[in-house]
């Protein structure tokens, strides 16, 4: 799978290791930054991210932050991106069954990397149920228009 990911400096630590996990685990991975601790403002990696895989050009992609929430925001506001935001196992899996997420947040100085590294296999193995809730992401994705 292509994967896109993305940090700001309060992410970029565990961006670093969840970039080297998901290589390990065979994914094609783009790093579109930050690069470093130096400051950055967060919209910038969150829209280049989240853009990417709106368009295709990657199927999935993380955003980190410091907390995820700003990321998740920033991500949400493109069309047919359903970015979610996770701090456990359990919403990382439904995100995936439930809500066909194609964008994982997580936040950097909330969670530590044991757990940021299970949330995400769980996240990158969890294939969409489809059924009901089919209906309900064509519902989502006609608001915008997609």
């Amino acid at each position: 799978m292509k994967i896109a990911i993305g940090s700001d400096h309060a992410g970029f630590e565990l961006k670093e290791k969840i970039r080297s996990l998901v290589i390990r685990l065979g994914h094609e991975v783009q790093d579109m930054g930050c690069y470093s601790m130096e400051s950055v403002d967060y919209p910038v990696q969150g829209c280049e991210v989240a853009k990417a895989v709106a368009s295709g050009q990657y199927e999935r992609g993380i955003l980190i932050c410091g907390t995820g929430i700003g990321m998740s925001i920033v991500a949400n506001r493109i069309s047919c991106i359903r970015a979610a935001l996770c701090h456990d196992i359990f919403t990382a899996r439904m995100s995936r069954e439930h809500n066909d997420s194609n964008i994982l947040c997580m936040g950097g100085r909330v969670i530590g990397p044991g757990l940021a590294e299970e949330i995400t296999k769980i996240w990158l193995k969890t294939p969409f149920k489809g059924g009901r809730h089919e209906r309900r992401i064509c519902m989502i994705d006609s608001q915008d228009n997609c």
